[in-house]
């Protein structure tokens, strides 16, 4: 079976990381890894992809920046011609970025097979580009492989062929269970003066959460009351940080004594900080899942989530963007820590093995 693989952000990367090493153990696929370029800087392109022990990508594609539209386009006339080259059995992709629906369609209209990988989640939420990008790739994909119950459920109700369908568990997990112990050794909070469980983390990047003066005064609100209580690490995004100067936010920042900045990290290195954390202030997907498996407490700066279980049987909590709000959870989880919560069914780091298995019984 030959077998075309996308990556295009760095979530993907540490998704696609156990299926590449699934594949090389199986006998029946060979897979071939194109990287669209859509999240692409050389020092942490090449930092995931060496922690992550990723092969280099057979193809680049060489697509960053520009809007929605540009950056789906881009990537849509790019991957056409390398389909047409190589004509694969199928095409896979994971998660749901630009790359994802962007690759995705053309394969569909080229008559090739499309396997979607963590399909059929939900927010409910189209003001979210990632939801209308996870509708429309799970409405054309022929294989879709859920990382959890609810996300069957969804497909369930859209429309979708049981007999398509396969909940398999979690690629991150897959990752995250393989890497701990290599994180765990990393001198990261001796370096950043921190003492485990005892310092919190956040990570901040969503457009509705940073890209308005008034949502970043918000939040900056949030950091000044939990660095009184607590170290608080922010290593920051890239959009962030930018909105952050265009606001003339910088100074406020500045006069945070508890505050620590720093660069977007390694995943090995980002995985130590939050493993050994206190509590996590988030709006990202894959950190709600990360937490749950570590038994972090997680607060989840945004009214919905596609990620349910982490609420339902993990240690993810939906606190909103109300200021108010996100401080009374914060002060609840010093005063009264919450357990480790439940491992979710399958998140077993086994994913990749079952996603090949079914892919070879398949093709």
């Amino acid at each position: 079976m030959n077998l075309i693989t996308i990556v295009g952000a760095r979530p993907n990367l540490i998704k696609i990381a156990p299926l590449m090493e699934a594949f090389k153990e199986g006998r029946k696929i060979k897979p071939l890894l194109v990287h669209t370029g859509q999240h692409y800087d050389e020092k942490m392109s090449d930092l995931f992809f060496r922690q992550l022990g990723i092969p280099e990508p057979e193809i680049n594609l060489g697509v960053s920046g520009g809007s929605h539209a540009v950056q789906t386009a881009e990537i849509m006339r790019l991957i056409e011609l390398v389909l047409l080259e190589h004509r694969p059995d199928a095409l896979l992709v994971v998660g749901d970025v630009n790359s994802t629906i962007a690759c995705g369609l053309v394969a569909t209209k080229l008559g090739i097979k499309l396997i979607h990988v963590e399909a059929g989640l939900r927010s409910f939420d189209r003001s979210m580009p990632e939801e209308v990008n996870r509708i429309l790739t799970d409405s054309i994909s022929d294989l879709l492989f859920c990382t959890e119950e609810s996300g069957r459920t969804n497909l369930l109700k859209e429309g979708h062929d049981p007999a398509d369908i396969f909940l398999v568990g979690n690629l991150m997990i897959d990752s995250l269970l393989k890497h701990k112990e290599e994180a765990d050794a990393l001198p990261v909070l001796h370096e950043m003066g921190l003492k485990a469980g005892n310092y919190a983390v956040m990570t901040l990047h969503r457009p509705a959460n940073v890209d308005t003066r008034e949502s970043m005064e918000s939040f900056l609100t949030v950091i000044e009351h939990v660095q009184k209580q607590l170290p608080i690490v922010f290593p920051v995004h890239p959009r962030t940080r930018k909105n952050l100067s265009a606001f003339g936010l910088e100074e406020r920042v500045r006069s945070m004594p508890g505050l620590v900045l720093t660069e977007p990290l390694g995943y090995l290195e980002f995985l130590k900080l939050i493993s050994s954390a206190k509590v996590v202030l988030t709006d990202s997907g894959g950190i709600q899942e990360e937490t749950t498996i570590l038994g972090v407490p997680c607060l989840t700066l945004r009214e919905n989530t596609e990620r349910p279980v982490t609420c339902q049987l993990g240690t993810n909590r939906l606190v909103g963007t109300t200021p108010a709000n996100v401080i009374q959870a914060f002060n609840d989880v010093l005063a009264h820590p919450p357990g480790p919560g439940k491992i979710p069914p399958r998140w077993d780091g086994k994913t990749a093995r079952r996603i090949v298995d079914i892919l070879e019984s398949k093709f």
